[in-house]
């Protein structure tokens, strides 16, 4: 039988997300009843500025006062969507002590601090759910945190930003270069006036954090997440991806050493072949691919941002939060019983594009093949193309043809086999010592295959 009194739901933010959470509580009211086993109340909605809150949010419920809010005491759940560090922190914490759980979708918060808020739930009997953090209506905390959790993870590997992938697949899709496409993404409300958290990689840096530590029960926080965005992707890269049959995609990358003993994540643009999974996903989609030692490969996909996918996730968790609350019982709290450490990007293996301005003749090419050898980076394939021709190269495997222009430019593209990434840095410092080298026009890694 369904209880009576209904459970007490605090709503901090009534932004693009909080206002679709408001709504759709209200509106489906009886229907979340249904589910929870008892109904479910909205009881008040914090608020900043309280001239801006949106049209069908309930006038009444709305106060500036957030801490009075949480510490009422006859709150069961605490919903959290203002997003940033304070005051973001303290209400949390202070909506443990009074008895509520809490939903969140603060995946700068819990990147940063999500252990001591773990330890605060954990402490006064609260729940702490946060599915809407990563990659918006896409179910992938719970998947990591209760379906997997008798699985071993090795790696997770993600589109984790809409507006970066938008970005890039229009740099992609219609030639267009960097700041064109970002205008486009702008004007169709895909970036941020300040798009920074997002083409700099700190967003999906955080969800990679956020990611990690659930996929292999380790702390993780985003000061451990190796971090570089779109920013110097230019139109020739995407060309030379597409010669390579790969396409630039920001990817969002944890995965547990081969030995066991440690983790590593990271975020950076790559070139990935159009065979795999995650190269199809165009738009502003997100697509998480997970490999685990007995399920084998998952992907999960869909839309990673806006307010009623967003809201979706939200009200996931609520259901089950109130769920646990009927029962008088809490979900899965943090795993990090294996303590891993994370490793430096330069303990890192994988293959690089690099592209290099060269001076064009004789002996460059030997040149530049000695000092990868010397930093025992493996090449793969070179192309060089001199100014609007190709012109003949030796190596490893060698693209392209045609005559030699003495004493001209000419851009030299070396793809190599796996390495450790500081070996490619040490080896990007000596090219930039020779005479002959003018400059290292971009560094790529290839990823996904």
């Amino acid at each position: 039988m369904m209880r009576t009194r209904p459970l007490k739901v605090a709503l901090l933010g009534c932004g693009v997300v909080g206002s679709e959470v408001a709504r759709i509580m209200t509106t489906h009211a009886d229907d979340l009843a249904a589910r929870v086993g008892a109904p479910v109340e909205l009881a008040g909605i914090a608020v900043r500025r309280p001239g801006r809150v949106r049209e069908g949010v309930p006038s009444e419920l709305v106060t500036t006062d957030a801490t009075a809010l949480v510490k009422r005491g006859d709150i069961d759940v605490v919903i959290e969507v203002i997003g940033g560090i304070e005051p973001a922190r303290s209400l949390i914490t202070t909506a443990f002590e009074h008895g509520a759980s809490v939903v969140s979708a603060n995946k700068a918060l819990l990147a940063e601090d999500g252990a001591a808020l773990h330890a605060a739930a954990e402490q006064h009997g609260a729940d702490l759910y946060y599915e809407a953090a990563v990659a918006g209506a896409i179910p992938l905390v719970r998947p990591l945190r209760e379906s997997l959790a008798g699985d071993k993870v090795n790696r997770v590997l993600g589109i984790v930003n809409g507006t970066t992938n938008f970005i890039l697949d229009r740099m992609d899709t219609s030639g267009a270069g960097y700041s064109e496409a970002l205008d486009e993404a702008t004007a169709l409300g895909y970036a941020e006036a300040d798009p920074t958290a997002d083409v700099e990689g700190f967003d999906a840096a955080a969800k990679a954090a956020i990611l990690a530590g659930i996929a292999f029960h380790t702390r993780v926080t985003i000061a451990d997440v190796h971090r570089e965005g779109i920013t110097e992707v230019t139109a020739a890269d995407i060309a030379s991806a597409k010669r390579m049959g790969c396409t630039v995609k920001l990817l969002a990358i944890c995965e547990r050493a081969a030995d066991g003993r440690s983790v590593t994540a990271r975020v950076h643009p790559a070139m990935i072949p159009l065979s795999h999974p995650l190269a199809s996903v165009r738009e502003a989609y997100n697509a998480v691919f997970i490999e685990a030692e007995a399920a084998g490969r998952l992907m999960f996909y869909g839309p990673g941002a806006g307010g009623s996918p967003t809201a979706s996730a939200v009200l996931g968790d609520l259901v089950a939060v109130s769920r646990n609350k009927l029962n008088d019982a809490t979900g899965p709290g943090e795993s990090a019983y294996t303590r891993l450490p994370v490793s430096h990007m330069g303990e890192v293996v994988t293959r690089y594009h690099i592209s290099l301005d060269v001076a064009d003749k004789p002996g460059v090419l030997a040149q530049v093949a000695m000092v990868f050898a010397e930093h025992d980076v493996s090449i793969d394939t070179v192309r060089q193309q001199a100014k609007e021709h190709f012109s003949g190269a030796v190596g490893a495997s060698v693209e392209g043809g045609g005559g030699r222009r003495e004493g001209g430019e000419a851009s030299l593209v070396v793809v190599t086999h796996r390495a450790p990434d500081a070996a490619l840095t040490a080896t990007v410092e000596a090219l930039r010592a020779l005479d002959t080298v003018r400059g290292v026009a971009s560094i790529m890694r290839v990823e996904g295959e």
